[in-house]
């Protein structure tokens, strides 16, 4: 018998009729392990990638409630923050020095630069009306566009991973928007990916119409880049939080109805 250690929920698979799979787990359901039996040992290696593959999936959709994190032998509340005083975290984490940090303000810097290149190209060669006009475009309409799909695909994410009651939200007294879902608890993969997943899917798109379209319009695009990423910074902060507590398995929900997010280390 060989045993393939694997973390799922506990079932017989078959396949074929000559190979079995059996998972087995403890009387608190933690999980022991899972035994091949059989005779047609060349199915050992289809078995291997499967359920690899299902471990892989388990870690990113690892199903906990928020009962789960009441548990004080296996988790520890490390922080609860108020959507009021949600700008005082960003401000403070997006200015602690670190690696997420420095490439965040290193790409913005970048994007500032491919803006300044493409007035420079510009100049001179299109009335000031049509500039001035691209300039709005680049520094407000557009902006103001890209943030209902910038929260929109924040729900990505969520949705792949099967999340309910997801919130949009604003404050506008703190010029802030944001996407969560009520009492689901995310664990630290699914989190990061929720972040930065509108920053690299918006930025990527605009890149390749700042190179493909033409005139005014790669000046006005190249605005947007850049403004966009500045308003990712709510997200980079969060990244950083988790960042600087990278050596922390760290689990995420919040209480819309509360307007708390609350944070917990698995110990």
């Amino acid at each position: 018998m060989n045993q393939i250690l694997v973390q799922d929920h506990s079932r017989k698979l078959h396949f074929f009729a000559s190979a079995e799979i059996y998972e087995r787990a403890d009387s608190r359901g933690e999980w022991k392990g899972l035994f091949f039996s059989g005779g047609q040992q060349n199915y050992l290696l289809l078995l291997c990638i499967h359920h690899l593959k299902s471990k892989f999936v388990k870690r990113i959709i690892m199903a906990l409630l928020v009962e789960d994190l009441d548990d004080q032998n296996r988790f520890r509340q490390i922080l609860a923050i108020s959507y009021h005083d949600l700008v005082q975290f960003i401000l403070d984490y997006i200015k602690r020095k670190s690696g997420m940090t420095i490439f965040f303000w290193s790409v913005c810097l970048i994007f500032l630069a491919i803006a300044v290149k493409e007035r420079i190209n510009i100049a001179g060669y299109f009335p000031i009306k049509k500039v001035l006009f691209h300039s709005v475009l680049g520094f407000v309409v557009f902006p103001v566009i890209c943030i209902p799909v910038h929260e929109l695909l924040h729900l990505i994410p969520y949705f792949f991973f099967g999340a309910k009651r997801l919130r949009i939200g604003m404050d506008l007294k703190q010029n802030l928007f944001y996407v969560t879902a009520h009492r689901y608890v995310t664990p630290p993969l699914q989190f990061k990916l929720v972040a930065v997943i509108p920053f690299l899917i918006i930025s990527i798109s605009v890149i390749f119409l700042v190179f493909t379209l033409p005139g005014l319009w790669k000046w006005s695009l190249s605005v947007l880049l850049f403004v966009h990423a500045t308003m990712c910074a709510g997200d980079f902060a969060l990244l950083n939080f988790y960042y600087l507590n990278r050596h922390k398995k760290i689990y995420t929900w919040d209480d819309v109805d509360q307007k708390i997010a609350y944070f917990y280390e698995k110990i």
